[in-house]
């Protein structure tokens, strides 16, 4: 367009991020999540997918340029420990009026500010997972790590819903905080 020399940011169709202090055992669910998500299934240009750790104002460009965001994170609803919960659009305002995440007031203040602006993603969804265990350190419990693939297929769903199959990698890899989870679990063993 002529005169236009301002280039905006691509507009992705989903970003997917995931929340959570790695460094707190479970808290990392949301992070370790989207891991594996990238680790075993080729993810499309139209999907971003962000290790959005404990980030927040941060997140307010990628979440204002994406059609349809999904969080994964550790939430406190109650439930017993391991349980997975799935929060999405109109639902998820009520989600914010009680503390059930870490790093909810974060992303709550976000899509407050994004509504103002009327930039609020068409579809919010978010795939949390109680945690059992907040220690300082690496890894994710037993119990998390039994509760990780069926919060992968979660994710893998949410995007079906949108119309996008994931096809799994020929290969699975293995992520980074996977990697220095085991790094450190041997340490502590030897």
């Amino acid at each position: 367009m002529p005169g236009s020399e301002i280039m905006t940011e691509k507009k992705h169709r989903v970003l997917i991020i995931g929340m959570g202090n790695v460094l707190m055992q479970d808290e990392g669910v949301g992070v370790r999540a989207v891991e594996e998500l990238e680790n075993r299934y080729l993810i499309p240009d139209s999907v971003r997918v962000v290790d959005g750790g404990t980030t927040g104002m941060e997140l307010f460009d990628p979440i204002r340029h994406c059609e349809h965001l999904i969080v994964a994170d550790a939430v406190n609803t109650g439930d017993p420990y391991g349980t997975l919960v799935r929060i999405a659009n109109q639902d998820v305002p009520a989600f914010f009026q009680t503390k059930l995440s870490n790093h909810q007031l974060g992303l709550s203040d976000l899509l407050a500010l994004l509504s103002l602006k009327g930039e609020t993603p068409a579809h919010v969804a978010i795939i949390g997972m109680v945690p059992h265990s907040l220690e300082q350190r690496l890894g994710l419990t037993a119990e998390a790590e039994a509760g990780l693939d069926n919060m992968v297929d979660m994710l893998v769903q949410e995007l079906a819903g949108l119309g996008i199959e994931l096809q799994q990698r020929s290969e699975v890899r293995i992520g980074h905080w996977r990697r220095e989870a085991e790094r450190e679990e041997q340490a502590t063993c030897a």
